[in-house]
């Protein structure tokens, strides 16, 4: 296809992608992001998704796949969930609308679905420590591309980009590139000095664009055009070291070059190109529009940050669910609150993610917004604690893996007493492999002198969280899943500590969470033949009292179902004390193997065993041998 004529339109379908994008002129590819953004909006309705992020990145993703060469030159995208229109630039297009869905493509980049996809991303901070690892070896190799870490300005708020900017900047003849996406707007709105940094950077913008209209201008005189500039830059230089601050960037070792307007081709391509001249490590300082191109995203865009479906046209969620894990445990907190001016919240920019948002509205001075930095809100947490305040840090299973240092050392060793409300405990779903809150029970019950509740509904839940905060000390976690309760027990179950469910039958299933109540389903099924069970419910699952497996060793089989990786779990322990205790029966236990791919949270479990039906068919099999 022949692209040198400027005149028509050309569809993103009809490019041979990356590569072709360097053919296109800067008005063909106004029309493409124009497109492409038409495209996140289409496919992120039907298929769920992060729509804010993605759209504030068209005009950078394609501007870093003009000017850079994909694969040979490395792109790392942080966090990896603005990673949507890397993915339609680099041959996946054609199955976009599979995106976050079984076996179609993942909502984080993932080097086994594509090699423009560098390095697996999911959590926050880490491209700036990746790419000082691949341009090193790059060096190593005696290769001369470039590494591009493209991060915004949420993920600056964690410790590992300091440390990763801190060590790139000391190698001067390094291909490292770092793009600042600042939009001002992390899942939760960027909080302390730092977004105030920003800011400040930010007013400079005017001052910028000035500068290089005057090098553009004096670069078309002739003969004397160029020497002129160069007078003017030194000088210019001189003037700006004795009338500005040098940026913290500089002062690490980098070249710092912005803040560039996001949205304009023209700046982007000019500043990257700037940047590839250098050959040494470089900062590039991008503003940019979370949710730009669409008014709703634009207007609210934490609440289109990671979205379920919608309708394209209004921006409504399909479907509106008034209560979940997540809000009623903020409400919960807030009642507590309300009676106790010790009780502190903290998050971890996920201030609606976790259900914090109603306890900030009210106790804005006892809630504290650390941004994206676990590590720190753990240690934080420890500090109040330490001065007779009740800090709850409500963190996602997944991310609270960053601070299990500081679990140990800041909290456990010196009894110190919080509260974590684990969130997203267990199989979340579409997010795949990298959020899957599968680790939080092997991780914890490693500490000593922890607590772990795991309640299996809402009545529950708030059961243990004034456990938690009053009836235990030192360390204390509640997990709990992603989404609404189901249940189909009594809710006469509801209990802090464990619950027996006997039918004087000789095979016993034990759980907790909520795949108790998919064992509950299960006997509904395995009533029709003629197998009955009597049932075992957890809700305090760490520590296991001696006294309760003195109750349950009589049983002939016994099997665990547990929705946690079973290495270090509490099937593992529950099969250890057995043992200990001199069990002769059939002990077995289901739980998740390995890494869980994106799926429906339904068909996961159901590959994982852990669905009534599948629990049903493996109570069936165990009955029938002898």
């Amino acid at each position: 296809m022949d692209f040198i004529n400027d005149g028509g339109r050309i569809s993103v379908r009809e490019l041979n992608l990356p590569m072709d994008l360097k053919k296109l002129s800067l008005r063909q590819c106004r029309y493409l992001c124009t497109e492409i953004r038409n495209i996140l909006i289409s496919t992120v309705s039907k298929t769920g998704g992060h729509l804010s992020s993605n759209l504030g990145v068209v005009e950078l993703t394609v501007a870093v796949h003009r000017n850079f060469d994909s694969p040979d030159d490395k792109i790392i995208w942080d966090v990896g969930h603005q990673s949507y229109v890397h993915k339609m630039l680099t041959g996946r297009l054609d199955k976009f609308s599979t995106l976050r869905q079984e076996n179609g493509l993942s909502g984080f980049p993932k080097p086994e679905e594509s090699e423009h996809d560098v390095y697996i991303s999911g959590h926050s901070s880490t491209s700036v420590s990746v790419a000082c690892g691949i341009a090193e070896a790059m060096r190593l190799q005696n290769k001369d591309n470039y590494v591009v870490a493209v991060i915004g300005d949420g993920a600056m708020t964690g410790g590992l980009f300091y440390e990763g900017m801190n060590n790139g900047g000391k190698e001067p003849n390094s291909n490292l590139i770092v793009i600042l996406n600042d939009n001002n707007m992390s899942i939760s709105k960027s909080v302390g000095s730092l977004g105030k940094y920003l800011t400040r950077l930010r007013n400079t913008e005017r001052y910028l664009r000035t500068k290089r209209k005057v090098e553009k201008n004096l670069s078309h005189i002739p003969i004397v055009g160029m020497k002129v500039a160069k007078g003017i830059k030194n000088a210019k230089d001189s003037i700006k070291s004795a009338m500005f601050e040098r940026t913290m960037f500089e002062d690490m070792g980098y070249v710092y070059l912005g803040p560039v307007n996001g949205h304009n081709l023209s700046e982007l391509e000019q500043v990257m190109h700037m940047a590839k001249s250098y050959h040494k490590p470089v900062l590039i300082h991008v503003n940019t529009t979370k949710g730009k191109g669409y008014l709703p995203a634009e207007k609210n865009p934490g609440e289109y940050h990671g979205v379920a479906k919608f309708d394209a046209v209004t921006g409504n969620p399909e479907v509106s669910v008034s209560e979940c894990y997540s809000t009623v445990f903020g409400k919960e907190l807030l009642n507590l609150a309300e009676k106790d001016d010790r009780i502190c919240a903290i998050t971890a920019a996920m201030k609606y993610g976790t259900g914090l948002q109603f306890f900030a509205e009210r106790f804005p001075e006892r809630f504290y917004d650390v941004g994206i930095a676990e590590q720190h809100a753990v240690t934080f947490a420890g500090g109040l604690a330490s001065m007779g305040q009740i800090p709850v840090f409500a963190v996602y299973s997944t991310f609270l893996q960053r601070s299990y240092d500081q679990l140990v050392h800041d909290i456990a060793i010196g009894g110190l007493h919080i509260v974590l409300g684990v969130d997203r405990a267990g199989i979340v779903g579409e997010d795949g492999e990298t959020h899957q809150g599968l680790f939080d029970v092997p991780m914890l019950s490693t500490i000593p002198n922890t607590t772990i509740y795991s309640p299996a509904s809402y009545a529950e839940l708030k059961l243990c969280m004034k456990k938690a905060l009053y009836a235990n000390s030192g360390l204390v976690a509640v997990r709990y899943p992603r989404g609404a309760e189901e249940i189909s027990f009594n809710e006469d179950f509801v209990n802090t500590d464990y619950t027996f469910v006997k039918n004087n039958s000789d095979i016993l299933l034990i759980s907790y969470g909520r795949i108790y109540n998919e064992i509950y389903k299960a006997q509904t099924l395995l009533n029709s033949d003629g197998i009955i069970c009597d049932r075992l419910k957890l809700t305090k699952i760490f520590p296991l009292r001696r006294e309760m497996i003195e109750e349950i060793k009589n049983y002939r089989k016994i099997i665990f179902f547990e929705e946690s990786v079973g290495m270090g779990g509490i099937s593992e322990k529950i099969g250890f004390m057995l043992a200990e205790s001199g069990y002769c029966g059939d002990y077995s236990r289901i739980a998740v193997e390995g890494f869980v791919k994106q799926a429906k949270v339904r068909s996961a479990l159901e590959k994982q065993g852990l669905s009534c039906g599948k629990i049903a068919d493996y109570v069936r099999r165990k009955n029938a041998e002898t």
